[in-house]
């Protein structure tokens, strides 16, 4: 399940978003305004806030099942963690609405998933959950710095 879900709101979701509104309104798909449009509000705000959601109501879910951590004490971690996503979870699906608002929401989400990559990198046992999290990650901050660095 979580496979499919970082495929569907990582890929499959963006990618239709771009090429629905590109035929649409006859954009390219090509245009990184939107493809920054839709990976931001996916990837960022639907992504983050979905996770932030299940980190403060299920956070044995990424300590142990991504983290594989077994210690209690590390839940309360994990809702923090939780409370972040769910915060630029909600500035991503919001900047769908407010224009102004793609730019630091690609910025942060970028930032974030940059970082997280990069930090599952030392873990010298991954599981399978992790490396899908540490390449999702890498492939968004890929994405939305191609995006901020075209608007720049």
């Amino acid at each position: 399940m979580y496979f499919a879900s970082v495929l569907l709101l990582l890929l499959i979701f963006p990618l239709t978003s771009i090429a629905v509104e590109a035929i649409r309104f006859g954009h390219s798909v090509t245009d990184m305004g939107l493809i920054g449009k839709w990976f931001v509000f996916w990837a960022v705000g639907v992504r983050l806030f979905l996770a932030g959601v299940r980190q403060v109501f299920q956070p044995s879910f990424t300590a142990v099942e991504i983290f594989e951590i077994h210690e209690p004490k590390a839940l309360a971690i994990v809702r923090e963690l939780g409370f972040a996503n769910l915060s630029m979870g909600l500035l991503g699906v919001c900047s769908l609405g407010h224009k102004e608002w793609l730019i630091p929401a690609a910025i942060i989400g970028g930032l974030y998933y940059g970082l997280a990559g990069l930090g599952h990198l030392p873990q010298p046992h991954k599981n399978v959950k992790e490396y899908t999290a540490m390449i999702s990650d890498g492939f968004a901050f890929l994405v939305l710095s191609a995006f901020v660095l075209s608007v720049a």
